[in-house]
């Protein structure tokens, strides 16, 4: 981390203020560039100050500057932003002037997070819930995201990790000097004992399944039936605008089209997807196999039938909705009790799908209960904790238990980044964006 980075911050496009982070060991000689050798500010001091090109001494704007020195920033290192005009000539020509400053390169994606996570400023699971908050669109996915970037996550891996290290501490002297007296001699029962309440906790941590994954990508809901049913009609009016392509042609759609939604503060992602039946061409029967299986791994599927379609639905994995569509052709009356019958049309029955939806994704989600994990490599690596503290209860040798209890340690300290691989850590940093 010997370079010294700088990206726009800030959203692009004409706006009142960009701001310019720029982070590392020549921030504070990059700052008296631009500012015509003027000194540097006080830190953590607004100071307002014109900003020249370092070479040819062009005013490019009056920005407002905040300057950090190390370690009281949020990567670590110095560092300083420049809060100036958001007209693209103005920022254009800043960051032009950073690039022209000795030893200063544009960032990566993530590389400020990524240089706080490595200096100790916050764990991993704490940058995750800061690129989930970046991301968040709902404020149930805003409340889990200020949770994970809290520490919740952390405090509760922190402490199973500790219980860990303590049992692994008594099981390894037990080895080493079971020949000394200040040694427990009965460490197998003991561990048993303090082992049982431990796996408990985690199991139960477990036992909320994938919901806090869930509310980070959004419940989704496929629309699925055959050709005509309404499906296209339908997206369009849970969506209160056009998105899909209405026609009386058979396969119109063959790609998917995907539109989220905010219900009750509850991320929904609906999926129009092709009409289900015998394909009539390569595209066709590819549009078929996407549509199939993105229901497959749908949380909830919306089966439409028009009026005397007698089309059943596959044996999917999720459940299943079944609604009567085009009302407006056929009285709602006529539909099966086990239908909810709707008009995309007249709009007879959408406000009760939607209603149903809400809370079909409200139940599933819980967000009155916050989640512990947001992803999949929480679980596994509570799983694998929880697995390894499983093998040492079927009663194998001391020396096997210590190796288990190591094991687990490590799968617990990988979720707060004490055990790093640095694809894990390419992964989730390279999901920010530039100037995060």
């Amino acid at each position: 981390m010997s370079d010294t980075i700088f990206a726009l911050a800030s959203g692009v496009g004409h706006c009142a203020i960009s701001v310019i982070r720029v982070s590392g060991p020549d921030a504070d000689q990059a700052l008296t560039a631009l500012c015509a050798g003027a000194s540097a500010p006080a830190p953590r001091r607004a100071v307002l100050r014109k900003i020249h090109h370092p070479v040819s001494r062009t005013l490019l704007d009056e920005a407002l500057i905040l300057r950090f020195k190390a370690p009281a920033s949020f990567t670590g290192e110095d560092g300083f932003e420049l809060h100036v005009h958001g007209g693209r000539a103005v920022v254009a020509g800043v960051l032009g002037a950073l690039g022209d400053c000795a030893n200063l390169r544009p960032a990566q994606a993530g590389e400020f997070t990524r240089r706080a996570f490595l200096n100790g400023k916050l764990d991993l699971t704490e940058a995750e819930g800061l690129a989930d908050l970046i991301d968040a669109d709902t404020a149930a996915q805003r409340d889990q995201a200020l949770g994970l970037a809290g520490g919740r996550l952390r405090a509760r891996a922190q402490q199973w990790r500790g219980d860990i290290l303590a049992l692994q501490a008594q099981v390894e002297a037990d080895i080493d000097f079971s020949d000394e007296g200040d040694v427990p001699s009965d460490v197998a029962a003991d561990l048993m004992r303090r082992i049982k309440p431990l796996r408990a906790d985690m199991e139960a941590a477990l036992s909320e399944g994938a919901r806090g994954e869930m509310l980070r990508r959004g419940f989704t809901v496929v629309l699925a039936g055959a050709p005509n049913a309404g499906k296209s009609s339908l997206l369009n009016a849970l969506a209160r605008r056009e998105v899909a392509i209405v026609s009386g042609i058979p396969g119109t759609t063959r790609d998917l089209i995907e539109v989220s939604l905010d219900l009750d503060g509850l991320p929904v992602t609906l999926v129009d997807t092709a009409g289900l039946r015998e394909a009539g061409d390569e595209i066709e029967e590819e549009g078929i196999r996407r549509a199939m299986a993105r229901a497959e791994a749908a949380d909830l599927v919306l089966w439409l039938a028009a009026p005397h379609d007698g089309t059943v639905p596959p044996a999917f994995d999720a459940p299943v909705l079944w609604l009567r569509t085009k009302t407006d052709l056929e009285p709602a009356d006529s539909a099966p009790e086990h239908m909810h019958a709707l008009s995309a049309h007249t709009g007879e029955g959408v406000d009760e799908l939607l209603g149903m939806i809400a809370a079909r994704a409200r139940h599933a989600i819980r967000p009155e209960e916050p989640a512990l994990m947001t992803r999949q490599r929480h679980r596994q690596g509570i799983g694998d904790a929880t697995m390894a503290l499983g093998r040492i209860t079927t009663g194998v040798p001391v020396e096997v238990a210590a190796e288990e209890l190591r094991m687990a340690a490590r799968s617990l300290g990988a979720i707060i980044g004490l055990v790093s691989p640095e694809d894990v850590l390419g992964e989730i940093f390279g999901r920010f964006c530039i100037g995060k």
